[in-house]
Formats: C-alpha cells, structure tokens, sequence
C-alpha cells in the first residue's frame, strides 16, 4: 500500500478503514470496511493484513481500491491544504463560469496535482496551484479559479480545420524526410 498521509504512524492494529472502489465493475465491494489485523513495512511500503482477509485471492478484490480513514479519525490539516475526498464532487469555476465537477486528483503527473473534472463529455485535467486558485469553498463545494486563457483548450479534441491542418503538416514532414533520404542514400 502507498501511504498518502502525514501521520503514517496512525495505522495500528484494529484501526479501522473503507475501501472504496473506483469503478463499477465491482458493485459488492464499492465501500467496504476494514480493520487491520496485522501490518509491516516492506520496500518503502505498507503491508496491511485486515481481519477476514486470509489469502492473497482475498485480498485481490481490493486491488485498485482506495483505502481511506474514516471521516472522525482524519488528521486536522494546515491552513490551504485539503483531502482530496473534500475536493472530489466540488463545482470549478472560472471567473464565475461553471466548468464542471471534480472526478477525482491525480498525482504524480507533474509539479501540482491535477484536478481531474468533468462537464458532459468533456474531461479536463488542471491543475491545482495557488497561481490559479482564487478560494477553496468546501462549505458551498466550489473552488474558484482564474486560468490562463486558452488551458482548457489543450484537452479539447481538434476541429476539422486543425485535423486537416495537421495532416497537411504531415504530408509535408514525410516530403521533407524523403528529400533527406534521398540525399542521405546518395552515398560516395
């Protein structure tokens, strides 16, 4: 398991934690609750045993779950940081303009975490710096944003003027290697 928390001490025997499913693929298990029986660190990680879970065919059924620590046990977190459970559900606007709701984050993709929202078909990832964040309003499940003109385009899909633009772009690129080639298969 890799341990999201700042308080990674507080996992002892008998806590308790839901694992919450990601996908409906697996509707008997989309919150289930655990308790840890047993646990070990091994390779920079977190091996938890949970009671009723004595094989790793058992065990299996949570793979891709998220584990979280129920609501009341949560730590008490700084000025401006938030869960991630508080921000998922959250209306993003921008300038006052609805731009859709928080799917989930994703981390690791670079610098600043990437709010994963949707509107209809359209899924956007922005990401969640203080550069583009006006306020959290967790109360009202709205963040206020003001994004630079032109982000929320680079997930967009190409109109059919830029598809033909694009092939045009290629076409040419494929001419010029075949002048290169021709002059490269020359030889002396």
């Amino acid at each position: 398991m890799q341990v999201h928390s700042d308080a990674p001490g507080r996992f002892s025997v008998g806590f308790k934690l839901w694992a919450l499913a990601k996908d409906d693929t697996r509707r008997e298990l989309q919150i289930r609750e655990l308790q840890i029986e047993d646990l070990w660190p091994h390779k920079g990680h977190l091996v938890l045993k949970f009671r009723g879970l004595d094989s790793i065919s058992d065990a299996e059924m949570l793979l891709g779950c998220e584990l979280q620590v129920p609501r009341s046990k949560r730590a008490q977190l700084e000025s401006g940081w938030t869960y991630v459970s508080d921000l998922v559900g959250c209306a993003v606007l921008d300038g006052g303009r609805e731009i859709g709701k928080i799917e989930d984050v994703q981390f690791g993709a670079g610098e600043a975490p990437l709010l994963l929202v949707r509107s209809g078909s359209k899924r956007h990832e922005i990401p969640y710096a203080e550069a583009y964040l006006k306020n959290v309003d967790l109360e009202h499940k709205q963040l206020q944003m003001l994004l630079p003109e032109g982000m929320l385009d680079l997930d967009a899909p190409l109109t059919a003027e830029e598809k033909k633009q694009q092939r045009g772009s290629q076409e040419s690129a494929v001419r010029s290697q075949k002048k290169i080639r021709r002059t490269n298969s020359t030889g002396y």
